[in-house]
């Protein structure tokens, strides 16, 4: 399981995604409304199963966050001294390095993918398994890549959006790139290494999120708040970050809609 996967931590990655664009800027409370204002035809197309989806968020978000997630991270960031934590989970990354070794190779991304490799040697030695991020420290930064992405530069379209119990947001590419890894890794490394590293992700990825907490809960629908968060980093992610510069027009029509969706907004 991919860590960037856990539900609320979408929501957080996309509000920063929303932050770089000017329009978006605005004011808060638009954003927000934002998620409220959508086409029916588009919902069906993007979200045909919004129904089933809205009981697994309420699940994921109300009750295991609530009540087995969040404390057990406050817990774990309580008891755990920062040294040990930061040497856990660059260990727990240093294992997925050969994933993103194959990823890159599977996208075309050589140079990357020698990176990876890298890392993965220097770490591995020099850093005592992991645990010291020496790579890092040598301009050999980290590129993590997953499945769902390959097959997404492949060109094979995400399909209907997913949110799995637990495992939280996700849609049909990512959910075939999820099981493709979890053959891979458990074909790889026995169960408790791979138990105790996904575990130990999962926990530092809450941690950095408890004091972001206030920035879904000012949502007017949490739901449609993270799904359209899920999306827009899926899109950046794919991309590595490199979007096509718009055209004059396409801008102008973007401020023109936006100009609209205001008016709207101060006529409700």
């Amino acid at each position: 399981m991919s860590i960037k996967h856990l539900f609320i931590l979408v929501a957080v990655l996309g509000t920063f995604a929303c932050a770089s664009n000017p329009a978006q800027q605005t004011s808060t409370e638009p954003s927000n409304s934002a998620d409220q204002i959508i086409d029916e035809n588009e919902t069906n197309d993007v979200d045909p199963f919004i129904s089933v989806n809205r009981v697994i968020w309420d699940f994921n978000y109300d009750v295991l966050d609530k009540y087995i997630l969040k404390p057990v991270t406050q817990g774990y960031v309580a008891v755990v001294p920062q040294p040990i934590r930061t040497g856990l989970l660059n260990a727990s990354e240093n294992l997925e390095e050969p994933f993103n070794l194959v990823n890159n190779l599977l996208e075309g991304s050589f140079h990357q993918s020698a990176v990876n490799f890298s890392r993965f040697i220097v770490n591995s030695t020099i850093g005592v398994l992991g645990i010291f991020d020496v790579a890092s420290t040598m301009d050999l930064e980290p590129t993590k890549e997953d499945f769902g992405q390959v097959l997404g530069v492949w060109g094979l379209d995400t399909g209907p959006y997913l949110m799995l119990p637990v495992l939280g947001p996700n849609e049909v590419r990512g959910t075939t790139g999820l099981i493709v890894e979890g053959i891979a890794t458990s074909n790889v490394y026995s169960d408790p290494i791979s138990i105790g590293s996904r575990v130990v992700g999962l926990l530092e990825s809450r941690a950095a999120l408890i004091d972001q907490e206030e920035t879904l809960e000012r949502a007017l629908d949490p739901y449609l708040f993270v799904r359209d968060a899920y999306f827009q980093n899926l899109a950046f992610e794919v991309k590595d970050g490199q979007f096509e510069e718009k055209s004059e027009e396409e801008a102008l029509q973007e401020e023109e809609d936006f100009s609209d969706f205001e008016d709207l907004l101060n006529d409700i």
